[in-house]
């Protein structure tokens, strides 16, 4: 079970000032001899021999999310599927651990399908999500035997239809409805209102024609409905809200098209805690909302009720991860603020720069002391926006330091790029006093892999 953050116990008995942390920090951190320890690795041994910038994932973590999603959504109804959102951090080990866990996998692009399908994951256990797939990625998923593609649009219903009807296959398909339901978070991750790129808005009747075309096409099998309000929420009535809508429009499809809905996967979006005051819903609340409501809805409507799915990602692995950089130049401006550089930024986490994301940081070699100082964590790229922690709470920060931001698990490593030639930083996996690569750090051979030189005659 998860428990709330603020009644989580610290992992030795006096974690003195980053006790304030422990709500954004993977669950086995420790405080020993002033070192920040994760995993039963010390970070700062960690970053002297592994480098930096380093993202750090603790499997323990990891495991415990997927496990309580599995326990307390199926406490309240036996089928349910947990698709991991790849989105949110994919490399082959994490696949691997996904269908350990029994768990399912959300793949949004053709890569992610190749990472998953190398990692020997079960095809009929994936979904496949995106608003505009290719000829090429839908290929790819019928000829790989997905278990169930997402459709967005018109246009890709017929393209999947004719596909589908070239190989000889029958697809399990849901569709993607737009309920009209504006979440409480921020706008940029906001995907359920009627303005969206993101599938068939209900209150202009094109999901109901998008089920009625479903039905009718050759190749495509209508299995359910699916739904996606945003990420990153705090308030479980958004949830319940677009659950009474989309129950409503199961009603109204059983009437008009005669067809049963089979499943209703949810999409995913409980908020994580990024800061200190965050409190975010546990798993155990959340599962109970969902599965609940869905029962209850459905019982209303004196409808059977579906299989369930939902789609968890950053709530899996945001606080597991962290990210360690070396310090590097410091600057002070008298009345105005101190500036902490790091090896890193907005190539490595972007999320700051995009959406003014917050995050907390202090330093690892430093665990033990307050964070009396107030200082912004810049990184080394040509851009004055490039912010990894804007005006937060630090320990002294002295050259050489190693430096550690919290809860970077989700959509860091993911949203990773080479802005400035910058190679992107490797992933270390820690579990139990050992740490192992899982993406092995790019090097400047990987850069120019891919250039094509031919010399200017």
């Amino acid at each position: 079970m998860s428990k709330p953050v603020s009644q989580r116990p610290p992992a030795v008995a006096d974690m003195k000032t980053a006790a304030d942390l422990l709500n954004v920090l993977p669950e086995t951190t420790e405080i020993i001899d002033g070192h920040l320890v994760i995993g039963g690795v010390d970070m700062v041994a960690l970053a002297h021999e592994a480098g930096t910038a380093l993202y750090v994932m603790d499997e323990q973590t990891i495991v415990t999310q997927l496990r309580d999603y599995v326990k307390w959504t199926r406490y309240h109804w036996d089928e349910v599927d947990i698709v991991y959102a790849g989105k949110a951090f994919l490399c082959r080990t994490m696949a691997e651990l996904v269908q350990r866990e029994g768990c399912c996998l959300d793949v949004s692009s053709g890569g992610e399908l190749a990472i998953a399908l190398s990692a020997g994951f079960d095809s009929a256990n994936i979904y496949v999500h995106g608003n505009n797939k290719t000829d090429t990625e839908l290929i790819e998923c019928l000829e790989a035997g997905v278990g169930r593609i997402v459709v967005d649009s018109f246009e890709e219903l017929e393209r999947l239809s004719t596909l589908a009807v070239e190989r000889g296959i029958v697809q399990p398909v849901l569709v993607r409805v737009t309920p009209g339901i504006e979440a409480d978070t921020h706008d940029y991750i906001r995907t359920g209102a009627e303005d969206s790129k993101f599938g068939f808005g209900l209150n202009q009747g094109f999901a109901l024609e998008a089920v009625k075309r479903t039905v009718a096409l050759e190749g495509l099998d209508y299995e359910g409905l699916h739904i996606h309000i945003g990420s990153q929420i705090y308030a479980l009535q958004s949830f319940s809200e677009a659950i009474r809508t989309i129950v409503a429009f199961i009603a109204e499809i059983q009437r008009e098209v005669g067809v049963e809905t089979r499943l209703l996967d949810t999409g995913g979006g409980l908020g994580v805690a990024y800061g200190v005051p965050d409190e975010p819903a546990t798993i155990q609340e959340y599962g109970k909302v969902v599965i609940d409501d869905i029962k209850e809805e459905c019982a209303k409507h004196g409808l059977p009720v579906p299989r369930m799915a939902v789609e968890p990602g950053r709530s899996i692995v945001a606080n597991a991860g962290v990210t360690l950089y070396t310090v590097g130049v410091i600057k002070e401006i008298p009345g105005v603020r101190t500036y902490v550089s790091v090896d890193g930024g907005m190539s490595d986490n972007i999320r700051t720069s995009l959406y003014d994301a917050h995050y907390e940081a202090l330093i690892a070699n430093k665990a033990d002391r307050p964070r009396t100082t107030t200082a912004t964590v810049a990184g080394k790229h040509c851009e004055s926006g490039d912010i990894v922690v804007s005006d937060g709470p630090l320990q002294e920060a002295e050259v050489g330091d190693i430096l550690c931001v919290c809860a970077t698990g989700a959509y860091a490593q993911s949203l990773s790029n080479n802005y400035n030639k910058q190679v992107r930083p490797g992933v270390v996996w820690v579990k139990e006093g050992q740490w192992r690569w899982v993406v092995r750090r790019e090097t400047y051979d990987d850069l120019l892999r891919c250039d094509v030189f031919d010399k200017v005659q």
